[in-house]
């Protein structure tokens, strides 16, 4: 989680070391180095709670509960983001494929991808594929209703 002195311009710039010492070794994986968890293993692919899901590695507040959606892949799945501001989005044609890569715009860290039209009767056609490991759900009851609000 991020210090409280950290600003968004200051999370850009913070070094792989201090990134290793702050994140599991998991979390660096994925958040710092873009990969990903096994499907089905994850904290919350199949969590219900209704929250706000932030950016594990700095707290930025990226998805609400009511966008989540059961898309049986594996992974926490959601048919938008809370605001388009708080993600940014990066061609990945590794793997000899062409996918949009979708990072928290706080600190650039890896959250998972993003697919279109796959068919999910969502009203986006859209499903953000991402890594349990990349998030942390604030339940409804503890955010006490504030969903808009940052996490520091």
């Amino acid at each position: 989680m991020s210090n409280d002195s950290d600003t968004p311009a200051d999370l850009r710039h913070v070094s792989d070391e201090e990134w290793r010492q702050r994140l599991s070794p998991a979390e660096y994986s994925v958040l710092r180095q873009a990969g990903t968890e096994h499907p089905f293993t994850g904290e919350y692919w199949d969590e219900e709670t209704e929250g706000v899901y932030a950016c594990r590695a700095c707290g930025a507040e990226l998805f609400r509960s009511q966008e989540k959606f059961d898309a049986q892949c594996g992974w926490p799945s959601f048919f938008a983001p809370l605001a388009e501001d708080r993600v940014e989005y990066i061609e990945d044609s590794s793997l000899g494929m062409r996918r949009i890569e979708v990072r928290c715009a706080n600190c650039a860290s890896h959250m998972g991808h993003v697919f279109q039209g796959e068919g999910f009767p969502t009203p986006t056609d859209l499903r953000y594929c991402i890594n349990s490991v990349s998030l942390r759900l604030e339940p409804a009851t503890s955010a006490r209703g504030n969903t808009d609000s940052q996490i520091s």
